[in-house]
């Protein structure tokens, strides 16, 4: 079977990074700082005239529309991973500085460098398997205090250039240590305070950990919970109608299909990575899920 190279990153597997959420237009509508980094940069490019207020009202998503027309894109409104890239918002070089921020997605700890010597530590919590925190080396590109709900006391966000994740608070400090993020990294109020208060715009952010990959599906494949997960969120959508199982099967590949010929993808039936991201959206967007 001949893989679509659009849509695999690796014949072993795809790297699953997302966009954070996936801004669009909901009721009530969503609210957030990244809405803000998203209105900003629309109207450096000339698409929006509106207030930056975060808030992604019909205005917001018209501008976004008119932008994805202009740039190639499909016109959904919706904020993804291509949209993200496309805006350039991650295109930032690091300057150099005292501080420098390693975060670990295993232990999902935070960690605080000044000059080379560790000066604070943090619980955090990370993105689960299916919306992972990326790895690498970013910087803080934006920073804005008490944004308040689901983002606390604090938000930096970092320069990722295919979604809004930052470093920020929360309204629930139960799940601090878990991996249960959209991929964001989510601190203690207090903590992101001090935080926020202590590291500038530029400081470096060293992700690092386990790596999430997730294998091309397709038909015939062997079987594994990964078919199980696709599965349970495409019957979610009403594409698959059969018991879960951990068997890609014709079912399975026709579901794929289904959605991938309502979504204008190339009709396969292969869970690559354009597939992977589409599913997650529609699935979020049905569950009404706005978490950062």
């Amino acid at each position: 079977m001949q893989l679509h190279s659009e849509d695999v990153i690796a014949r072993e597997g795809i790297n699953m990074v997302i966009a954070s959420r996936f801004l669009r237009v909901t009721t009530p509508y969503m609210q957030g700082p990244d809405v803000i980094a998203v209105q900003r940069r629309l109207l450096v490019l000339g698409y929006y005239t509106g207030p930056w207020d975060g808030v992604y009202n019909t205005d917001t998503r018209q501008a976004v529309v008119k932008f994805q027309q202009a740039s190639g894109l499909h016109p959904d409104g919706i904020v993804g991973p291509m949209t993200w890239t496309a805006l350039g918002t991650g295109e930032v070089q690091w300057g150099g500085g005292r501080y420098h921020i390693n975060v670990d997605n295993v232990r999902n700890m935070l960690f605080l460098y000044d000059t080379g010597k560790i000066t604070a530590s943090y619980r955090v919590s990370t993105g689960k398997n299916s919306t992972p925190t990326p790895l690498g080396d970013w910087v803080i590109t934006e920073k804005y205090p008490n944004p308040g709900g689901e983002f606390g006391a604090a938000w930096m966000r970092l320069s990722v250039p295919n979604g809004g994740y930052a470093i920020h608070g929360t309204n629930d400090p139960q799940d601090i240590g878990r991996s249960v993020s959209h991929g964001c990294i989510r601190m203690n109020n207090p903590d992101v305070t001090q935080l926020y208060n202590i590291v500038p715009m530029g400081t470096l952010v060293t992700i690092t950990g386990q790596v999430i990959t997730h294998r091309v599906l397709h038909l015939n494949v062997s079987p594994g919970p990964d078919v199980t997960e696709v599965q349970d969120m495409l019957q979610a959508l009403g594409y698959y109608r059969a018991p879960l199982s951990r068997v890609f099967d014709a079912n399975t590949d026709a579901a794929v299909r289904s959605l991938q010929r309502d979504h204008q993808l190339v009709v396969d039936g292969i869970v690559g990575s354009k597939t992977a991201v589409k599913l997650q959206a529609a699935y979020d967007i049905a569950r009404g899920d706005i978490h950062p």
